[in-house]
């Protein structure tokens, strides 16, 4: 079920809250945590019962072999040839299930269109958060390798896995930043700073999803629909709706995550910090998805050797990673293009700074920005075709459109207001650090009490994120 959906915010986070409290009074640490891991697991089911055998199996089976690192790199290091092929096994397992799924029918569909074979595809339906809760595995793995983790029941290892506010959408977690808080003294008892911390924050992000990203999404998907009858003033209008739609909606996301696990007294790491401020395709990186990024860094890039061995192999790793980066993503030469195009923003950016040539800082936010928003364009497109007609569009290609955009005065009002809001608002990390204050309450509920009353209206289905 979605976050934004009325299942569960009026029927599943409430039951789910009341019965981890008392569960925690009643039967004490270990009832509470297979309250969570079973609310978790129905969480997941509820989408589609026929893939929880595959994330169950996938914990246990990564649960196993995190076991055996684990215990042959406590033994002695004559045994870490051993461990690192039970890591080596792990990672390949967890690597050839998402690429079953993943990337089968796009191989399939690139082998044909190279040799003109009709090798018929399979069909594959993607297992929801499979991307996440795969890597979240492999940063488990390499950490019980490295000796960050020396043991853990399955059972923890189960809740950390599947926690339902991360697990459909991250943030790609450390074992470090969450089973110390399953595990610590005060957890599963009502703290109402959290719940109140926990409420606010979700409510933002409730907001952020139904009023604004669903509302940007009628134009998005009315343009991307009719891409070859825009104008260009409504090509504009449709890829930098696209571009809104997808900040509002990950970022609400984000902070229904956050908010979520604040109410059970739990802090998950910032995911989104107010990405479209960025001067930098590298300040971008550090505010949007930061814990994609950060798996990006620690497990591809620094591994394939990071900056440490001269500027041609730095330009090769850093594009290797981002368009891996793309890959995760999505199946599809678009989301290949789309890293690539960060890979080489970032390239140049490195060889820009050793010139050393002062910009304005209004100057690099917005050839940031623009980088950035044509990279949605390759990201939204159904196929490069398609990507390649809007950016025709845009930029005065086309022939003449149709219309199809009717209210273009009121979407250029809305789509200014939406930068006014991205570039100079606090965003909900800054808005709810310090909740002394009555009006954040207040604006809270009001925000909340809005958002559900769209929500009524427009039964939204969908989180971009959970297509990736």
């Amino acid at each position: 079920m979605l976050f934004s959906s009325i299942p569960f915010v009026f029927v599943f986070l409430p039951i789910s809250l009341i019965g981890f409290f008392a569960i925690s009074t009643i039967a004490g640490p270990k009832a509470r945590l297979w309250w969570l891991a079973a609310c978790s697991l129905l969480f997941y089911g509820y989408w589609r019962i026929d893939y929880l055998p595959i994330l169950v199996g996938s914990v246990a089976v990564n649960h196993v072999l995190a076991r055996i690192v684990q215990s042959l790199i406590a033994q002695n290091t004559m045994r870490k040839r051993r461990a690192f092929m039970a890591l080596l096994a792990g990672i390949t397992l967890n690597l050839v299930l998402l690429g079953y799924f993943k990337y089968t029918d796009f191989s399939i569909e690139t082998f044909n269109a190279v040799t003109g074979f009709s090798v018929p595809t399979l069909n594959l339906v993607l297992p929801l958060a499979i991307s996440f809760f795969t890597f979240q595995q492999i940063t488990y793995l390499v950490d019980s390798y490295k000796g960050y983790i020396k043991r853990s029941d399955f059972l923890d290892y189960l809740v950390f896995v599947t926690f339902f506010p991360q697990l459909i959408a991250g943030p790609i977690v450390h074992h470090k930043e969450m089973m110390p808080q399953f595990q610590a003294r005060f957890f599963g008892f009502v703290r109402w700073k959290f719940l109140l911390k926990g409420a606010m924050v979700f409510s933002i992000g409730l907001f952020k999803k139904i009023v604004i990203a669903d509302h940007f999404a009628t134009y998005a998907d009315l343009g991307y629909a009719s891409a070859e009858a825009l104008t260009m003033a409504q090509a504009w209008i449709t890829t930098l709706s696209y571009t809104f739609q997808l900040y509002f909606d990950f970022s609400g996301y984000s902070d229904m995550a956050i908010g979520a696990a604040l109410m059970f007294g739990v802090r998950l790491p910032f995911n989104f910090f107010s990405p479209y401020k960025a001067t930098s395709v590298r300040d971008f990186w550090r505010r949007w998805h930061m814990s994609l990024s950060r798996f990006l860094r620690d497990y591809v890039y620094i591994p394939l050797g990071g900056s440490r061995q001269g500027e041609a192999r730095v330009a090769t790793n850093l594009m290797t990673t981002f368009v891996l980066g793309g890959l995760w993503h999505g199946a599809g030469w678009t989301f290949i293009v789309w890293g690539a195009i960060h890979g080489t923003a970032l390239i140049a950016e490195r060889g820009l700074s050793k010139l050393r040539v002062p910009l304005p800082r209004v100057l690099k936010w917005a050839m940031t920005f623009l980088i950035v928003h044509l990279g949605w364009v390759f990201f939204r497109s159904a196929d490069l075709a398609q990507a390649t007609q809007m950016l025709s569009a845009m930029f005065g290609g086309a022939a003449e459109g149709t219309g199809i955009i009717a209210s273009k005065n009121a979407a250029r009002n809305e789509l200014l207001l939406a930068f006014v809001a991205v570039l100079f608002f606090p965003n909900s990390i800054e808005l709810t650090r310090n909740i002394n204050a009555l009006w954040k309450t207040v604006a809270a509920g009001l925000l909340f009490g809005f958002a559900c009353i769209a929500m009524v209206a427009s039964r939204s289905e969908v989180f971009l994120y959970f297509n990736f």
